[in-house]
């Protein structure tokens, strides 16, 4: 059995979320399906990053077994051409029996994006969450310095989450702006459910002005979801990038065949 992982690209904002449910209509269901007309196998893929109805991914990554003889080179046209026109296969990769797309992962990043101004651009709405308002970006970037490092955060992931632990450690954090559009890059080793969107919601408060950069801290301290502010909209929230260990990544990275006929 061969281990064949993907780069996928998505717009979420037609599907119930990458994993598949009992409801249908998410990108994991799209996948499979695609892979089925292709090879003529029920695979179940796992991806790395399970989004929320209606977030985006640009480098989300997955993995499946296959016994299928089609050449690496020839799977992400092929997939591309039974896939919806919202899911794009970006690369696929022969990997070694081991690798796991979500297990194997190490560093993950989110990219959360705000327009600003009077009107939300047209072509682009779809990917943004547009904020009427100007926002003070200096005090947004002082304010997500105090969740770099390890922390318990439990305040910035919803109150029903069932994970043994809520420690997590974020790498990175920075803001960048191009014109009147914010973009928040996140890199951690992991993060919780709803995890970006509540750091959005409330890193937005100090935007507003409504809380000083400096209130974060305290939030983080208090591990208390009803301490931080609300929840900002999926369609804003991209998984971006998924880092792995070498030689995993090279392989992901270097494998000029697929990625020049993807």
């Amino acid at each position: 059995m061969r281990n064949i992982a993907m780069v996928v690209s998505y717009d979420g904002g037609a599907y119930h979320g990458f994993q598949s449910q009992p409801s249908g209509l998410t990108v994991q269901d799209e996948l499979e399906k695609a892979i089925r007309k292709l090879s003529g196998e029920n695979v179940k893929i796992d991806g790395s990053g399970r989004t929320d109805a209606g977030v985006h991914a640009y480098g989300q990554v997955i993995n499946f077994r296959s016994s299928s003889p089609i050449p690496i080179e020839r799977w992400a046209v092929a997939m591309n051409s039974r896939l919806p026109q919202d899911i794009v296969v970006r690369s696929a990769h022969e990997m070694p029996p081991e690798f796991s797309s979500r297990k194997s992962a190490v560093r993950k990043t989110y990219r959360y994006s705000i327009s600003t101004g009077r009107h939300p651009n047209v072509f682009n709405r779809r990917f943004r969450y547009h904020h009427y308002n100007p926002l003070d970006v200096e005090a947004m970037r002082e304010g997500i310095r105090y969740l770099l490092g390890e922390h318990d955060f439990s305040s910035f992931t919803s109150a029903g989450s069932t994970k043994k632990s809520h420690v997590r450690t974020i790498y990175d954090v920075r803001i960048e702006c191009d014109g009147n559009e914010i973009h928040m890059f996140m890199t951690g080793s992991g993060f919780l459910y709803n995890m970006v969107r509540i750091v959005m919601g409330t890193l937005l408060w100090v935007g507003e002005g409504k809380w000083p950069p400096g209130a974060m801290g305290p939030v983080l301290a208090a591990k208390d979801r009803s301490k931080a502010g609300p929840r900002a909209e999926a369609h804003g929230l991209a998984l971006w990038e998924v880092r792995y260990p070498e030689p995993y990544q090279s392989s992901l990275d270097n494998d000029s065949a697929a990625r020049g006929r993807s």
